[in-house]
């Protein structure tokens, strides 16, 4: 594709991990408030509250970080393939803690590692596009190495970022180049260009659908391990 902007290995590598950071500081940072209430306050309510909240963090901080391992991290040698049925596992323990619900729908099999990572990132996206909450509805199809994903996503006010076209296409959303808020979308595009997919949106109302399919489907017999929805 051209025009597109390219960042360094190090620059990409860099705000990753800074996206990744930040998606973990706050269930961290309230690990840490709960221990010094334990280590501070000897009333039993408190020390019950803190717990509560030690706990429900430490949940939230893992699901994120097993999350991130599968949508941003190497999961896995050159080539590898990644079990769908993990991906969904993953996916529904971290949006446990954001405010959309998640369904998905589709039969478990391995799937080369970048689509499933494409997969993820687009749930992230799907978020986004509902900000005040909702419903996400992932759907999987077609064969397991040339797969199509569709997410339907419904919410009050659901809208499109205006820089999210942009970003997917290798693009900055404005002079000052990409940063650690908009290396999750740019990640994305890089993916879908990298295991030849291509992205559309629709928008109706307070519904968005995102359908990714791959830009060549091989005949008939060369296919295998079909993965229609359940």
């Amino acid at each position: 594709m051209t025009g597109i902007d390219t960042l360094s290995s190090m620059d990409l590598a860099a705000l990753l991990c800074s996206r990744v950071c930040h998606d973990i500081i706050s269930p961290v940072g309230a690990i840490t408030n709960g221990l010094e209430v334990i280590e501070e306050d000897n009333g039993e309510e408190m020390r019950a509250f803190a717990m509560e909240l030690i706990t429900k963090s430490a949940r939230t901080a893992s699901a994120k970080l097993q999350f991130a391992r599968l949508a941003f991290g190497a999961a896995g040698s050159a080539g590898a393939e990644i079990d769908t049925g993990d991906a969904e596992s993953v996916a529904r323990n971290f949006m446990a803690g954001e405010k959309a619900e998640l369904e998905w729908e589709g039969t478990r099999v391995l799937m080369p590692k970048n689509l499933v990572k494409l997969l993820l990132n687009l749930v992230l996206i799907g978020g986004s596009t509902i900000p005040r909450g909702g419903t996400i509805k992932v759907s999987l199809a077609g064969d397991a190495r040339y797969p199509t994903f569709t997410l339907v996503c419904e919410g009050k006010n659901a809208r499109i970022p205006a820089s999210l076209d942009r970003l997917l296409r290798g693009r900055p959303a404005d002079d000052h180049g990409i940063d650690a808020h908009a290396i999750q979308p740019y990640y994305t595009g890089l993916l879908a260009r990298e295991s030849k997919t291509d992205l559309s949106f629709d928008w109706v109302d307070d519904t968005i659908t995102i359908i990714a399919k791959p830009v060549h489907i091989p005949a008939a017999e060369d296919m295998i391990g079909v993965a229609q929805p359940s």
